[in-house]
């Protein structure tokens, strides 16, 4: 069945490139900046590699990230729009970036330009694989015969579902983007205390607890797992990681082990999210009861 409409999505989705063509995705590049340098991250066709952006970091270089430009939102939904196609576009979480103001400001113009033509856009209030997630639910509901609207409806009424559960290894990034003071970073530090993190209700970021060693934090996330996971909703879990795969590997042990024939996509923590929370970031996202 040919498509009616393109789903797009954006590089804080944090889907590689196979899972990008499974699900006929459009993704949209996002800069980002270490040492003065600005880059162009995306999972296909971007100028910047995961493992090369963590070794950078891990070498103790600066990342910073900038919103999309419209002029980037303008070209992408306009070429689908000249196509004779409608447009969804699931936008990371307004709670934690302006960006998707941007994307509304750009719709509306094109509206006046292509009348006969719809374009939604979707706040996730999701980010990460999370926001993935989102996009890719989307993209199994149009190949099931879904409408434009059917669709940005039902993702609407249940985005709250996704979960996102992570913690972090170098509480520094979150310490520089204002997340935790610098008292608390210097003393998590060395008494190894990690925090336990969520994305709410509103699509902000949240610490909502700490516990001492790197594996207690892990099994942290398991633990938040098993209260929530409701695979009746959709079974799909992501795993993502900030260059560390053996520990996202460790925590999909132990869902395999507590679920088994549960099914796990481990994807690296693009640039755009590992610039704010850094090398060793672990992030469970999947389908849950409740946030």
């Amino acid at each position: 069945m040919e498509k009616t409409y393109q789903i797009i999505t954006d590089a804080t989705a944090d889907l590689n490139a196979e899972l990008m063509k499974e699900s006929g995705l459009e993704m949209l590049p996002m800069d980002v900046e270490i040492e003065g340098k600005r880059y162009s991250y995306a999972p296909v066709g971007g100028d910047l590699g995961e493992a090369e952006f963590y070794r950078a970091l891990q070498a103790g270089k600066r990342a910073s990230t900038s919103q999309i430009n419209p002029l980037v939102y303008e070209s992408c939904f306009e070429r689908f729009l000249k196509a004779g196609m409608d447009v969804l576009y699931v936008c990371f979480t307004s709670g934690l970036s302006g960006t998707i103001m941007a994307a509304q400001t750009c719709m509306e113009e094109l509206r006046e330009r292509y009348p006969e033509r719809k374009l939604i856009c979707v706040d996730s209030l999701c980010a990460s694989a999370g926001e993935g997630l989102l996009a890719r639910r989307a993209a199994k509901m149009q190949r099931e015969g879904h409408s434009l609207e059917e669709t940005a409806a039902w993702l609407e009424e249940n985005r709250l579902h996704v979960c996102h559960w992570f913690t972090v290894d170098d509480l520094q990034h979150l310490r520089r983007g204002g997340r935790i003071s610098a008292a608390t970073a210097i003393v998590g530090t060395a008494l190894q205390v990690k925090p336990i993190l969520r994305v709410d209700e509103t699509g902000h970021l949240e610490n909502v607890d700490k516990v001492r060693g790197r594996r207690r934090a892990l099994s942290a996330l398991v633990e938040r797992f098993d209260e929530t996971w409701a695979p009746e909703l959709d079974g799909t879990v992501m795993l993502g990681h900030g260059a560390c795969l053996e520990d996202a590997e460790f925590v999909a042990g132990q869902l395999r082990e507590r679920h088994p024939g549960i099914e796990i996509d481990i994807v690296y923590m693009g640039p755009i999210i590992g610039a704010h929370t850094g090398p060793g970031t672990v992030a469970l996202l999947y389908w849950g009861s409740k946030r």
